[in-house]
């Protein structure tokens, strides 16, 4: 297992924490057409975690790298929101939410280059 392969597990392990550390942070930045923000911001935090987890088992593995995937292409609703809503925008940048939002698929492509 490589240093950046257990670099990626723990950050999304850390991220998903800070969804129960600052779940506020993550609510004000929902669109408005999902419901149950809170909920729904909990449960990612679970997600993250659980998935960064699965990454440090090879039975897992797989599994947990489609998974991150998946939820990073789920996360685009909430980076476009953040990039068309001036609430949501939390008053950061237009091209720094730009960036954010390109982050996206380097993320993607870095666990995609496990499979």
């Amino acid at each position: 297992m490589s240093w950046h392969f257990i670099v990626m597990a723990v950050l999304y392990m850390l991220a998903g924490i800070y969804h129960f550390i600052n779940p506020k942070f993550y609510t004000r930045i929902m669109p408005r057409f999902l419901p149950y923000h809170k909920t729904l911001v909990l449960l990612s935090g679970i997600a993250e975690i659980v998935l960064g987890i699965g990454l440090f088992f090879t039975a897992t593995q797989k599994l947990a790298l489609y998974g991150i995937i998946f939820m990073l292409f789920i996360f685009f609703i909430v980076h476009v929101n953040m990039l068309t809503s001036k609430k949501a925008g939390l008053g950061i940048p237009k091209w720094v939410l730009t960036l954010r939002l390109l982050l996206q698929f380097v993320l993607i492509y870095w666990a995609y280059s496990y499979l």
